[in-house]
Protein backbone atom coordinates (compact mmCIF):
# COMPACT_ATOMS: atom_id res chain seq x y z
CA UNK A 1 0.00 0.00 0.00
CA UNK A 2 3.06 2.67 0.92
CA UNK A 3 4.41 1.74 -2.56
CA UNK A 4 1.37 2.33 -4.27
CA UNK A 5 1.08 5.46 -2.48
CA UNK A 6 4.55 6.84 -3.35
CA UNK A 7 3.96 5.59 -7.02
CA UNK A 8 0.65 7.80 -7.14
CA UNK A 9 1.89 10.83 -5.45
CA UNK A 10 5.01 10.22 -7.91
CA UNK A 11 2.37 10.21 -10.76
CA UNK A 12 0.22 12.76 -9.71
CA UNK A 13 3.69 15.12 -9.10
CA UNK A 14 4.65 14.24 -12.56
CA UNK A 15 1.41 14.98 -13.95
CA UNK A 16 1.06 18.22 -12.05
CA UNK A 17 4.46 19.35 -13.60
CA UNK A 18 4.04 18.94 -17.14
CA UNK A 19 0.31 20.67 -16.18
CA UNK A 20 2.42 23.69 -15.34
CA UNK A 21 4.74 23.59 -17.95
CA UNK A 22 1.70 23.28 -20.58
CA UNK A 23 0.40 26.27 -19.07
CA UNK A 24 3.41 28.24 -19.36
CA UNK A 25 4.04 27.13 -22.98
CA UNK A 26 0.71 28.66 -23.49
CA UNK A 27 0.81 31.61 -21.72
CA UNK A 28 4.23 32.48 -23.48
CA UNK A 29 2.83 31.90 -26.90
CA UNK A 30 0.08 34.11 -26.21
CA UNK A 31 0.54 36.68 -23.39
CA UNK A 32 4.08 37.95 -24.41
CA UNK A 33 4.80 40.56 -27.17
CA UNK A 34 8.19 38.71 -28.96
CA UNK A 35 6.12 35.14 -28.79
CA UNK A 36 2.89 35.87 -30.22
CA UNK A 37 3.12 35.34 -33.82
CA UNK A 38 1.09 37.24 -36.70
CA UNK A 39 1.53 34.19 -38.76
CA UNK A 40 0.40 31.79 -36.06
CA UNK A 41 -2.74 34.05 -35.64
CA UNK A 42 -3.72 34.33 -39.37
CA UNK A 43 -3.58 30.00 -39.66
CA UNK A 44 -5.61 29.81 -36.43
CA UNK A 45 -8.23 32.34 -37.79
CA UNK A 46 -8.98 29.79 -41.00
CA UNK A 47 -9.12 32.89 -43.06
CA UNK A 48 -8.44 32.71 -46.71
CA UNK A 49 -7.04 35.99 -47.53
CA UNK A 50 -5.62 35.57 -50.76
CA UNK A 51 -8.26 35.66 -52.49
CA UNK A 52 -8.30 39.26 -51.28
CA UNK A 53 -5.02 40.56 -51.97
CA UNK A 54 -6.52 42.50 -54.97
CA UNK A 55 -8.73 44.11 -53.12
CA UNK A 56 -6.75 44.85 -50.42
CA UNK A 57 -3.80 46.15 -52.91
CA UNK A 58 -6.11 48.25 -54.46
CA UNK A 59 -7.40 49.70 -51.23
CA UNK A 60 -3.85 50.36 -49.66
CA UNK A 61 -2.78 52.03 -52.67
CA UNK A 62 -5.60 54.48 -52.08
CA UNK A 63 -4.69 54.81 -48.32
CA UNK A 64 -1.16 55.69 -48.28
CA UNK A 65 -1.66 58.40 -50.68
CA UNK A 66 -3.69 60.24 -48.14
CA UNK A 67 -1.68 62.95 -46.18
CA UNK A 68 -1.34 60.93 -42.63
CA UNK A 69 1.08 61.21 -39.73
CA UNK A 70 2.45 59.29 -36.83
CA UNK A 71 0.77 60.65 -33.42
CA UNK A 72 2.10 59.03 -29.94
CA UNK A 73 0.45 59.73 -26.61
CA UNK A 74 1.14 57.98 -23.11
CA UNK A 75 -0.54 55.42 -21.62
CA UNK A 76 -2.10 55.70 -17.72
CA UNK A 77 0.89 53.29 -16.89
CA UNK A 78 3.30 55.44 -18.49
CA UNK A 79 4.00 53.27 -22.07
CA UNK A 80 3.98 55.21 -25.12
CA UNK A 81 1.41 53.86 -27.98
CA UNK A 82 1.65 54.98 -31.34
CA UNK A 83 -1.06 55.50 -33.90
CA UNK A 84 -1.45 56.91 -37.47
CA UNK A 85 -3.75 59.67 -37.93
CA UNK A 86 -5.38 60.66 -41.15
CA UNK A 87 -6.52 64.55 -40.77
CA UNK A 88 -8.53 64.18 -43.86
CA UNK A 89 -9.51 67.70 -44.71
CA UNK A 90 -10.39 68.59 -40.75
CA UNK A 91 -13.82 67.04 -41.09
CA UNK A 92 -16.53 66.99 -37.62
CA UNK A 93 -16.19 63.89 -37.39
CA UNK A 94 -13.90 60.74 -37.02
CA UNK A 95 -13.22 57.18 -36.47
CA UNK A 96 -10.86 55.41 -34.27
CA UNK A 97 -9.86 52.00 -35.00
CA UNK A 98 -8.43 48.79 -32.98
CA UNK A 99 -6.94 46.36 -34.40
CA UNK A 100 -6.81 42.09 -33.92
CA UNK A 101 -4.65 40.08 -31.83
CA UNK A 102 -0.79 40.71 -33.46
CA UNK A 103 -1.93 42.66 -36.15
CA UNK A 104 -1.59 46.68 -36.13
CA UNK A 105 -3.23 49.50 -37.22
CA UNK A 106 -2.01 49.95 -40.40
CA UNK A 107 -2.96 46.21 -41.81
CA UNK A 108 -6.32 46.02 -40.60
CA UNK A 109 -8.02 48.71 -42.01
CA UNK A 110 -6.82 48.76 -45.36
CA UNK A 111 -10.33 47.87 -46.57
CA UNK A 112 -12.11 50.20 -44.27
CA UNK A 113 -10.26 52.57 -44.78
CA UNK A 114 -11.67 53.13 -48.40
CA UNK A 115 -14.98 53.44 -46.87
CA UNK A 116 -14.30 55.81 -43.80
CA UNK A 117 -12.19 58.28 -45.74
CA UNK A 118 -14.33 59.27 -48.92
CA UNK A 119 -17.11 59.60 -46.64
CA UNK A 120 -15.47 62.47 -45.01
CA UNK A 121 -14.37 60.66 -41.79
CA UNK A 122 -10.80 61.46 -40.13
CA UNK A 123 -9.13 58.39 -38.87
CA UNK A 124 -6.53 57.40 -36.47
CA UNK A 125 -5.66 53.75 -36.54
CA UNK A 126 -3.83 52.77 -33.27
CA UNK A 127 -1.12 49.78 -32.63
CA UNK A 128 -2.36 48.34 -29.06
CA UNK A 129 -0.11 48.29 -26.38
CA UNK A 130 2.48 44.95 -27.07
CA UNK A 131 1.67 45.60 -30.56
CA UNK A 132 3.31 47.45 -33.83
CA UNK A 133 5.11 50.50 -32.99
CA UNK A 134 3.72 51.22 -29.28
CA UNK A 135 5.87 50.34 -26.47
CA UNK A 136 4.32 47.05 -23.85
CA UNK A 137 5.27 43.55 -23.00
CA UNK A 138 2.26 41.89 -22.62
CA UNK A 139 -0.96 42.00 -24.58
CA UNK A 140 -4.02 43.67 -23.05
CA UNK A 141 -7.01 42.19 -24.46
CA UNK A 142 -8.59 44.40 -23.99
CA UNK A 143 -9.10 44.55 -20.29
CA UNK A 144 -5.52 46.87 -20.56
CA UNK A 145 -6.47 48.37 -23.70
CA UNK A 146 -9.73 50.21 -23.00
CA UNK A 147 -7.89 52.46 -20.88
CA UNK A 148 -5.71 53.15 -23.68
CA UNK A 149 -8.30 53.71 -25.44
CA UNK A 150 -9.83 56.20 -23.60
CA UNK A 151 -6.90 58.34 -23.98
CA UNK A 152 -6.74 58.06 -27.72
CA UNK A 153 -10.55 59.02 -27.48
CA UNK A 154 -8.57 62.60 -25.25
CA UNK A 155 -6.11 62.77 -27.47
CA UNK A 156 -8.60 63.24 -30.50
CA UNK A 157 -11.23 65.62 -28.51
CA UNK A 158 -8.06 67.77 -27.96
CA UNK A 159 -6.84 67.66 -31.77
CA UNK A 160 -10.13 67.87 -33.80
CA UNK A 161 -12.37 70.29 -30.94
CA UNK A 162 -14.64 69.89 -28.84
CA UNK A 163 -17.31 69.41 -31.46
CA UNK A 164 -16.00 66.26 -32.77
CA UNK A 165 -18.43 63.05 -33.66
CA UNK A 166 -16.17 60.30 -32.43
CA UNK A 167 -16.59 56.25 -33.52
CA UNK A 168 -14.99 53.83 -32.41
CA UNK A 169 -14.17 50.51 -34.54
CA UNK A 170 -12.72 47.67 -33.49
CA UNK A 171 -12.30 44.05 -34.77
CA UNK A 172 -11.38 40.86 -32.69
CA UNK A 173 -9.47 42.14 -29.98
CA UNK A 174 -10.47 45.38 -31.18
CA UNK A 175 -13.74 44.54 -30.87
CA UNK A 176 -13.17 43.42 -27.49
CA UNK A 177 -11.77 46.67 -26.96
CA UNK A 178 -14.17 48.93 -27.86
CA UNK A 179 -17.12 47.75 -26.28
CA UNK A 180 -14.97 46.86 -22.68
CA UNK A 181 -14.41 51.03 -23.48
CA UNK A 182 -18.19 51.43 -24.02
CA UNK A 183 -18.19 50.38 -20.16
CA UNK A 184 -16.44 52.95 -18.97
CA UNK A 185 -17.22 56.69 -18.31
CA UNK A 186 -16.39 58.10 -21.79
CA UNK A 187 -17.11 61.89 -22.98
CA UNK A 188 -20.26 63.10 -24.85
CA UNK A 189 -18.35 63.10 -28.22
CA UNK A 190 -18.38 59.73 -28.19
CA UNK A 191 -21.25 58.88 -30.36
CA UNK A 192 -21.59 55.31 -31.47
CA UNK A 193 -19.25 51.24 -31.61
CA UNK A 194 -18.69 49.37 -34.04
CA UNK A 195 -17.16 45.66 -32.77
CA UNK A 196 -16.49 43.27 -35.78
CA UNK A 197 -15.48 39.44 -34.26
CA UNK A 198 -15.16 40.64 -30.54
CA UNK A 199 -14.71 38.39 -28.47
CA UNK A 200 -16.70 38.34 -24.74
CA UNK A 201 -13.34 37.55 -22.48
CA UNK A 202 -9.66 36.65 -23.33
CA UNK A 203 -10.82 33.26 -20.48
CA UNK A 204 -13.67 32.50 -22.99
CA UNK A 205 -12.30 32.56 -26.05
CA UNK A 206 -9.00 30.71 -24.70
CA UNK A 207 -11.09 28.24 -23.65
CA UNK A 208 -12.57 27.70 -26.66
CA UNK A 209 -9.42 27.78 -28.74
CA UNK A 210 -7.85 25.07 -26.48
CA UNK A 211 -11.06 23.05 -26.97
CA UNK A 212 -11.36 23.60 -30.65
CA UNK A 213 -8.18 23.66 -31.98
CA UNK A 214 -5.73 22.19 -29.49
CA UNK A 215 -8.78 19.34 -28.23
CA UNK A 216 -7.19 20.55 -24.41
CA UNK A 217 -8.99 20.95 -21.34
CA UNK A 218 -9.11 24.66 -19.88
CA UNK A 219 -8.50 23.39 -16.68
CA UNK A 220 -5.94 23.90 -15.47
CA UNK A 221 -4.29 25.68 -18.16
CA UNK A 222 -6.24 28.99 -18.06
CA UNK A 223 -6.35 28.98 -14.02
CA UNK A 224 -2.59 29.08 -14.23
CA UNK A 225 -2.53 31.24 -17.04
CA UNK A 226 -4.94 33.27 -15.30
CA UNK A 227 -2.77 33.51 -11.76
CA UNK A 228 0.73 34.85 -13.73
CA UNK A 229 -1.08 36.96 -15.82
CA UNK A 230 -2.24 38.87 -12.59
CA UNK A 231 1.34 38.88 -11.65
CA UNK A 232 2.78 39.86 -14.58
CA UNK A 233 0.42 41.60 -16.53
CA UNK A 234 -1.87 43.14 -13.42
CA UNK A 235 -5.16 41.65 -14.94
CA UNK A 236 -7.23 38.88 -14.64
CA UNK A 237 -8.35 36.78 -17.64
CA UNK A 238 -11.93 36.94 -16.98
CA UNK A 239 -11.43 40.61 -15.05
CA UNK A 240 -13.15 42.53 -17.75
CA UNK A 241 -15.60 40.74 -19.94
CA UNK A 242 -17.46 42.46 -23.14
CA UNK A 243 -20.71 40.30 -22.29
CA UNK A 244 -20.59 42.07 -18.80
CA UNK A 245 -19.35 45.57 -20.00
CA UNK A 246 -22.15 45.74 -23.12
CA UNK A 247 -24.94 46.02 -19.91
CA UNK A 248 -23.45 49.26 -19.23
CA UNK A 249 -22.90 51.26 -22.89
CA UNK A 250 -24.60 54.25 -23.04
CA UNK A 251 -24.46 54.98 -26.69
CA UNK A 252 -25.75 52.56 -29.78
CA UNK A 253 -23.48 49.47 -30.98
CA UNK A 254 -23.03 48.27 -34.05
CA UNK A 255 -22.14 44.13 -33.41
CA UNK A 256 -20.60 42.52 -36.88
CA UNK A 257 -19.81 38.28 -37.14
CA UNK A 258 -19.39 36.27 -39.89
CA UNK A 259 -21.30 32.80 -39.18
CA UNK A 260 -18.54 30.79 -40.56
CA UNK A 261 -16.24 32.18 -37.49
CA UNK A 262 -14.32 29.25 -35.89
CA UNK A 263 -11.80 31.60 -33.97
CA UNK A 264 -14.34 33.62 -32.39
CA UNK A 265 -17.67 31.48 -32.18
CA UNK A 266 -20.36 33.88 -33.36
CA UNK A 267 -22.33 32.65 -30.12
CA UNK A 268 -20.22 35.64 -28.55
CA UNK A 269 -21.62 37.85 -30.36
CA UNK A 270 -25.07 37.37 -29.75
CA UNK A 271 -24.49 36.89 -26.08
CA UNK A 272 -23.13 40.39 -26.49
CA UNK A 273 -25.66 41.41 -28.73
CA UNK A 274 -28.33 39.72 -25.46
CA UNK A 275 -26.66 42.36 -22.91
CA UNK A 276 -26.66 45.44 -25.18
CA UNK A 277 -28.92 48.31 -24.37
CA UNK A 278 -29.23 50.03 -27.79
CA UNK A 279 -27.52 47.22 -30.58
CA UNK A 280 -27.12 46.33 -34.06
CA UNK A 281 -26.10 43.14 -35.46
CA UNK A 282 -25.23 41.80 -38.68
CA UNK A 283 -24.37 38.12 -39.37
CA UNK A 284 -22.71 37.94 -42.38
CA UNK A 285 -23.55 34.19 -44.11
CA UNK A 286 -20.06 32.26 -44.82
CA UNK A 287 -17.69 34.97 -43.31
CA UNK A 288 -14.92 33.81 -41.20
CA UNK A 289 -13.07 35.61 -38.61
CA UNK A 290 -12.82 39.10 -39.31
CA UNK A 291 -13.67 38.39 -42.97
CA UNK A 292 -17.53 39.80 -43.32
CA UNK A 293 -16.33 43.36 -45.04
CA UNK A 294 -14.47 41.41 -47.61
CA UNK A 295 -17.10 38.55 -47.65
CA UNK A 296 -20.21 41.20 -48.47
CA UNK A 297 -18.80 44.25 -48.54
CA UNK A 298 -21.99 45.26 -49.52
CA UNK A 299 -23.96 44.53 -46.69
CA UNK A 300 -21.09 45.58 -44.45
CA UNK A 301 -21.36 49.41 -46.09
CA UNK A 302 -25.13 49.59 -45.90
CA UNK A 303 -25.09 48.46 -42.31
CA UNK A 304 -22.51 51.08 -41.28
CA UNK A 305 -24.74 53.43 -43.61
CA UNK A 306 -27.57 52.36 -41.76
CA UNK A 307 -26.21 52.71 -38.45
CA UNK A 308 -23.80 56.07 -38.41
CA UNK A 309 -27.04 57.91 -40.34
CA UNK A 310 -28.80 57.53 -37.09
CA UNK A 311 -26.04 59.24 -34.81
CA UNK A 312 -23.55 61.34 -36.58
CA UNK A 313 -25.04 64.35 -38.15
Amino acid sequence: MGKFMKGAAFALGLLTVAEAGGAAYFYRRTMKRNKAKVERTIKMSGTDWDQYRPFIGERKEFMLAQPHEDVYVRSEDGLKLRATYFPNGETDKAVICFHGYTSQGMSDYIGLSGYYLRNGYRMLLVDARAHGESEGEYIGFGCLDRYDARVWIQWMIEECGEDIQLLLHGTSMGGATVLMTGGLELPGQVKGIVSDCGFTSPKEVFTHVLHSMYHLPAFPMIQIADAVNRKKAGYGLDECNAKREAANIQVPVLLIHGDADSFVPCGMCREIHENCKDAKQLIVEGAGHAESYYKDTEAYEKALDDFVGGIIK
